[in-house]
């Protein structure tokens, strides 16, 4: 069951702070012994925090700008942290060397779940050469940023993340082999005060502990199903939004293991179950970040600018390219059904749910809504999907199609890849994957997918076994 207490967040003894923090801020509060954990974490293909936990005294000790070093096989294993040969960046042949985890301190941060302790997100490189691995997630996104920066443009982001809750621990769920999960509800519970009331001591303590990680969250709800909840991440820029998507998932994860429950960010924990969907909130702007140039006053009809409709049109027309990195699971494709809230069809309207691409907001909150990705999507992904396929269509002044207006799940338009195995046809044939992420992290994430998929072939499942068993 929930536990009912729920602490002020605090760091040390008797004293209390919060959100980011500076470097400087830190050596004190190491010094004083107001914090003696650091974490340095960074982010493998899978959207998992990896990392190290150093001591005060080594913090004090050495200079810990340098980073940690870590096996660079982090970067090409799968859920299980196997190692499938194949990948060229890392092997035996290669000896598996090592990379190094570099501290970004503009994201240090309290974490006010953990006695003491603070976290920094790193940028990897190559320990050797000392330049940024390509393929690592983070430095995927902040690649396409420098380009758009470049071009004059900056983006505001934000995540929206819906997740099943369970009264039992990872634990026990596991030793149950997954079967008969206790869910934290037992009815629809889709804006439902009633319900949310039931499971409110655990989100609150979630709302007060990120909000005093500098991480505010605007508001949480029930979803549309039992033990279901959505909650909503205040937007920001590119990076800073996408850090705080990862962060979230993760100190939800650590949250409820202290409380004695459980989570799933999985896109489709059961067939009979509503999908958990991870939509993304896009604008474009100046580099200033003082003009949304998604908005145009002068377009009466619907203020879309002629940069909105190009970005949108990059957006449509390489949406089934990018899939692996929208859609990243086998289990991500059970969730697109028809009228199922999760999107088949690849087409765009204003306020529209059955769309793929929702246009939401007014004036300088004009931008755009992606509802193609669950919430087991990697934020630094998606958003790379998002930012590389839009400035593309810029670049090459797409025209927008049509906008669909009706039944989206009715429309005769290109579907998003209905199986893994189809969007990495998708990604095999595409030019543009290639053109804007280059050779090597089209190559590396391509093998990720195949291995991924060549494993679940080779599995037989229960639901095999039920159909086929007697009468096979």
């Amino acid at each position: 069951m929930i536990k009912q207490n729920i602490a002020e967040p605090t760091v040390g003894q008797n004293r209390k702070q919060s959100g980011l923090i500076s470097k400087e801020q830190l050596m004190d509060d190491l010094q004083s012994g107001h914090v003696d954990t650091v974490l340095l974490a960074f982010c493998d293909m899978q959207g998992r925090l990896m990392g190290k936990r150093l001591t005060a005294e080594f913090c004090l000790e050495n200079n810990i700008d340098k980073g940690t070093h870590f096996c660079n096989y982090l970067m090409g294993t799968d859920f299980e942290m196997n190692t499938p040969p194949g990948y060229k960046l890392m092997n035996w042949e290669k000896g598996y060397g090592d990379w190094t985890a570099v501290p970004d301190w503009t994201t240090l941060r309290i974490v006010p779940w953990l006695d003491k302790s603070v976290m920094v997100f790193c940028n990897v490189e190559d320990a050797k050469t000392g330049q940024e691995v390509a393929v690592v997630p983070r430095n995927l996104l902040n690649n396409q940023l420098k380009k758009a920066k470049q071009k004059g443009y900056s983006f505001m982001m934000a995540s929206e993340l819906e997740f099943y809750m369970f009264n039992e621990t990872f634990e026990s769920i596991h030793q149950k082999d997954y079967q008969n999960m206790e869910l934290a509800g037992h009815y629809n519970e889709d804006y439902n005060l009633l319900q949310g009331t039931r499971n409110e001591p655990f989100y609150q303590k979630i709302r007060r502990n990120m909000a005093a990680a500098g991480l505010p969250v605007e508001s949480s709800k029930g979803e549309s199903c039992s033990g279901q909840h959505e909650i909503n991440l205040r937007y920001g820029q590119a990076l800073t939004a996408a850090d705080n998507h990862i962060m979230f998932k993760h100190g939800i994860k650590e949250m409820a293991i202290q409380d004695g429950v459980s989570v799933t960010f999985m896109a489709k924990p059961d067939h009979q179950w509503t999908g958990s969907s991870g939509h993304i909130h896009l604008s474009l702007w100046d580099t200033n970040e003082d003009n949304n140039l998604f908005y145009d006053s002068e377009n009466t009809d619907n203020h879309m600018s002629q940069e909105m409709r190009s970005f949108l049109a990059g957006v449509l027309a390489y949406t089934r390219d990018f899939s692996l990195f929208f859609a990243p699971h086998i289990n991500s494709y059970k969730r697109f059904r028809t009228e199922s809230w999760a999107p088949v069809n690849i087409a765009w309207s204003h306020d529209n749910r059955s769309s793929g691409y929702r246009i939401v907001g007014e004036n300088k909150s004009l931008r755009l809504e992606t509802r193609i990705p669950g919430a087991d999507v990697n934020p630094y992904l998606a958003y790379t999907a998002l930012i590389a396929s839009g400035l593309y269509g810029i670049e090459q002044r797409l025209e927008l199609p049509d906008e669909c207006n009706g039944n989206a799940y009715e429309l005769d338009v290109p579907k998003i890849p209905s199986s893994l195995y189809e969007a990495i046809q998708c990604w095999k044939d595409s030019d543009i994957v290639k053109t804007v992420l280059g050779e090597e992290t089209f190559e590396h994430y391509l093998y990720a997918a195949v291995t991924e998929q060549q494993m679940y072939d080779g599995i037989v499942t229960e639901w095999e076994r039920k159909r086929y068993f007697e009468q096979g």
